[in-house]
């Protein structure tokens, strides 16, 4: 599904923001490897953290991303519960472009689709720890100690949703 969710003149230049959201099946050859390749972009190449990206929960998760004028500017995933974690869970959140408010856009969007798709009561993830505000801004709040994962310090996560 493709859904037109902003559009912003800027010196004459027309930006579009779409979000796309899709199961794994729905997605095409070309949409998987472009979330896979930044994916690997940022979490193996940028934080220089060699780990096995593809773990079988991309298959029955919900992926949605953010392109704006065709180019992908954030991404992530929502797993049902009992795949990545107990509870659903959002994961491998990305923005590649900083600053505009696109992390917060993907985060709203995947929180609605944790409960229109899994019936989510309750989202988990798993916050590097220096990315704690950013979660904290879209209602989750810290529900362990600190742990490596990786060899990154992480940080359980967990929003309750109202009912």
């Amino acid at each position: 599904m493709k859904f037109r969710i902003l559009v912003a003149k800027t010196n004459l230049l027309t930006m579009s923001l779409t979000l796309h959201k899709k199961t794994f099946s729905e997605l095409t050859t070309a949409e998987l490897y472009e979330l896979l390749r930044i994916r690997s972009d940022v979490f193996v190449v940028e934080q220089d953290c060699v780990y096995q990206d593809m773990d079988y929960d991309d298959q029955p998760a919900i992926h949605l991303w953010l392109t704006e004028d065709e180019r992908t500017v954030a991404l992530c995933r929502v797993c049902p519960a009992g795949t990545h974690m107990d509870e659903v869970s959002i994961g491998r959140v990305i923005t590649t472009v900083r600053g505009k408010g696109y992390g917060k856009q993907i985060m709203l969007a995947a929180i609605e689709a944790a409960g229109e798709h899994f019936g989510a009561t309750r989202i988990d993830l798993e916050a590097q720890e220096y990315a704690k505000g950013f979660y904290e801004k879209a209602g989750f709040r810290q529900s362990s100690d600190p742990f490596i994962l990786d060899g990154i310090p992480h940080i359980r996560m967990t929003l309750e949703l109202n009912q």
